[in-house]
């Protein structure tokens, strides 16, 4: 769902914006740049989340384990 958020900036940047990243694209282009900086928080709880399923890591452990294996067998 997307919110519409007004901002002012000043006027070369905008003029900046909308040479080099388009008409209609600035709006995709702040959200990606924004994103990294606010989602950060929400990030780490979904790592934690993840680390605490103690099947799925052992999963992944033995799935790392089994292709560092193949890889290590491997002809040079």
């Amino acid at each position: 769902m997307q919110k519409k958020l007004t901002i002012s900036i000043d006027e070369q940047i905008y003029y900046a914006l909308y040479h080099v990243i388009g008409k209609r694209k600035i709006s995709h282009f702040i959200e990606d740049l924004v994103r990294p900086k606010v989602m950060k928080q929400e990030l780490h709880k979904s790592y934690k989340q993840m680390a605490a399923d103690t099947i799925r890591e052992n999963e992944a452990l033995e799935w790392a384990e089994g292709t560092l294996g193949e890889y290590h067998n491997e002809a040079r």
